[in-house]
């Protein structure tokens, strides 16, 4: 049945409900019994009518859309059969209803193969924020900083400093404890080292490995964030003195990528770059050396220079963590 046939059948409907009412000779009981079963006739095909018009989105519920007009129009004679009537009439006059939605729905993307399949790098910025959190209970943060401890050490160690300031006092002592279980570790570790070193004088071989892992382990300290001021920088220079002795005798790409990293902590920006081109000379992939080159040309103020060196990094684009950083000078 067409939307015009309804309406026909409601308006003569109701046309028939209010002249049964007026019609002369008739008792006013049975007038109005005849009036309201006519009139509840009309306004249960306005109704249908009206579920037929609506948009979709506004037809929800069906039966409780069907109840609301039907009840408007069957409790408020005429007015609500004539105002549901200029409203059905006027829905396509209305743009706003029949534009399209601002809001769609969109698929999931992909899984970025280059991701971590591990959660522990989508925890971690909300993890930071918690622990912030003044507000929160001070038992379930330290839930969160015991968890903390297995986090990496890049990571978590900044986030142990920011809460030796914290206002609870327990997670300032739980916070400065496993900072210093961290340092002493490593400082046991660099003892223990030095004394292998030392013993290794007449070996040339064994002093080597003993100068390389003396490096590693002072830049550890440098590295996790555990050292800072002039003890970082004592344990940079340390780090650099042993690598140094350790690069005289083998060409180790990883190596001449860390002294590039040693070099530049020490802002020694023109070492440091040697230093990292060496390393990509011996094999080591653009994305891990070219960014760094990048951020000593930045040092300089040298844009055109930082805008080239991202620019050879367009086919890496999938690589996740170097997306955002090509995507803005990328539009520079």
């Amino acid at each position: 049945m067409s939307q015009i046939k309804l309406a026909i059948y409601a308006v003569l409907l109701e046309l028939g409900a209010w002249a049964q009412m007026f019609e002369a000779g008739r008792q006013t009981d049975l007038a109005f019994i005849g009036f309201m079963l006519t009139h509840s006739g009309a306004s249960a095909v306005l109704a249908s009518l009206a579920l037929l018009m609506v948009p979709a989105d506004f037809a929800r519920p069906r039966v409780a859309v069907w109840l609301l007009f039907f009840a408007l129009s069957a409790c408020i004679p005429v007015l609500g059969f004539v105002g549901i009537g200029v409203g059905l009439f006027a829905l396509p006059l209305m743009p706003a209803l029949r534009a399209r939605r601002r809001f769609n729905k969109v698929a999931l993307p992909a899984l970025d193969p280059h991701e971590r399949r591990d959660a522990t790098a989508f925890r971690q910025a909300g993890l930071r924020q918690f622990l912030n959190n003044d507000r929160a209970p001070v038992d379930q943060r330290l839930k969160a900083l015991v968890a903390l401890q297995n986090a990496p050490a890049q990571f978590s160690s900044p986030v142990l400093r920011d809460l030796l300031g914290d206002s609870s006092e327990d997670l300032r002592l739980l916070a400065y404890g496993m900072l210093e279980t961290r340092e002493k570790k490593l400082n046991a570790q660099i003892q223990t080292a030095r004394a292998e070193y030392l013993a290794a004088a007449d070996d040339a071989g064994a002093r080597q490995r003993a100068a390389q892992q003396l490096s590693t382990l002072y830049w550890e300290l440098v590295y996790q964030g555990l050292v800072q001021g002039d003890l970082r920088r004592h344990a940079a220079g340390e780090a650099l003195r042993y690598l140094e002795e350790a690069l005289s005798e083998t060409a180790d790409a990883g190596l001449h990528l860390r002294h590039g990293h040693l070099l530049h902590e020490l802002k020694r920006a023109d070492e440091a770059e040697a230093a990292y081109r060496r390393a990509a000379e011996l094999g080591i992939p653009p994305p891990r050396v070219v960014p760094y080159l990048a951020e000593l040309a930045f040092e300089r103020h040298d844009y055109r220079e930082v805008i080239r060196l991202l620019g050879g990094l367009r086919d890496f684009r999938s690589v996740a963590r170097l997306e955002p950083l090509l995507r803005f000078w990328g539009a520079a």
